[in-house]
């Protein structure tokens, strides 16, 4: 499985989502750094299932157990391995997919390529489970970017057609939903609650900035900013688009429109517009870097929906059962954070050892 991501900080990450425990292995990672573990505890929160009525019922604390890598909280420099327990399954729930796949999942594909040998219990390797180890690393990564004047913040920029509203370099970290506007959230928890009671789902866009980066990081062609971080945030599952900057409505532009003049400011270049979202040529510009994820609907809904009986091949209806979130945008926000965390922690360790190099 493609369970692994990165070059000069190589993340893997194991585990299923009714299996004892999931976790992650993250090698490469500078030794010296203390984390913080009751930061890293409430960035793991944000993500949490059972916290609030527009998230899934199933409970789980989420703790990280760190095996290796940490001596007193500061990283000693050997590989960093933590899990997280499973400890609120319903496996009983999913006996069925194992014939008849759900709409929207991937139960069928799976299936073909495990040759049906695949955990189906909860999504298994497949399941948004799988973003609590994520959150581990990324949250590491992101005290060591804070810790050199690096902000990354993400927040719901709409959810069922609403959009969000204020200043997208704010924190929404404290809030309970993640919006900038108060009033545009209660709009869009109003609308999932809708989506719940009507046996449906719904998706939504995340936007992500990061601020202090310095130009420079990445690199030409297939190793672009662009390239890495679309492979981090592709690997959250239910996102099914990724743009940078202005996007799809670039296309719509002309260059005299589109394109970012340069000034000088306080003898530091800048430009006066960042449609370019801070790359350019797949590297950073120095410039804020701002990226927005399309999050589908969640794919498991009350709903009755058309499937097939894999062992008979007749034609079924399938109703879902289990615990599932009406909408995975909210609890999404923080793994979009993580995931954009470590791409640049990444590309950060590669600039660090070409300069040393040079």
């Amino acid at each position: 499985m493609g369970s692994s991501l990165g070059e000069n900080l190589r993340l893997t990450i194991f585990g299923q989502s009714h299996s004892p425990a999931i976790g992650m292995t993250m090698e490469g990672f500078p030794p010296g750094f203390r984390v913080d573990q009751d930061a890293l505890g409430r960035f793991l929160a944000r993500r949490a299932p059972g916290n609030h009525a527009w998230a899934t019922p199933r409970k789980e604390a989420d703790e990280p157990e760190f095996l290796s890598g940490l001596v007193g909280d500061v990283t000693c420099g050997a590989p960093m391995t933590a899990v997280i327990r499973n400890t609120n399954t319903r496996s009983q729930d999913y006996d069925g997919l194992r014939e008849v796949p759900r709409p929207g999942h991937a139960d069928y594909p799976a299936a073909v390529k495990y040759h049906g040998y695949q955990d189906v219990a909860g999504g298994g390797h497949f399941s948004g489970r799988l973003t609590a180890p994520l959150c581990v690393a990324g949250g590491i990564c992101l005290q060591y970017l804070e810790a050199r004047g690096i902000t990354v913040r993400a927040h719901i920029a709409s959810i069922g057609g609403i959009q969000d509203e204020g200043d997208p370099f704010r924190s929404v970290a404290e809030k309970p939903f993640p919006t900038l506007s108060d009033e545009r959230g209660a709009e869009m928890q109003a609308l999932i609650a809708q989506a719940r009671q009507e046996e449906d789902s719904l998706g939504g866009i995340i936007e992500c900035v990061a601020v202090g980066l310095p130009a420079g990081l990445g690199d030409p062609m297939f190793g672009g900013m662009e390239n890495r971080l679309a492979q981090a945030i592709f690997g959250i599952p239910a996102v099914k688009g990724v743009e940078f900057g202005d996007g799809f409505s670039a296309a719509e532009t002309r260059g005299s429109e589109n394109n970012d003049a340069y000034r000088m400011n306080h003898g530091t270049l800048r430009t006066e517009t960042n449609h370019a979202g801070g790359i350019l040529g797949g590297i950073t510009t120095g410039m804020p870097l701002r990226l927005r994820a399309a999050v589908k609907p969640t794919p498991s809904i009350g709903k009755s929906q058309r499937s097939v009986n894999l062992r008979t091949g007749e034609e079924t209806t399938l109703r879902v059962a289990g615990r599932h979130d009406p909408c995975i945008v909210p609890r999404a926000v923080p793994v979009v954070e993580a995931a954009v965390a470590f791409v640049l922690v990444d590309a950060m360790l590669g600039r660090k050892r070409e300069t040393e190099d040079a």
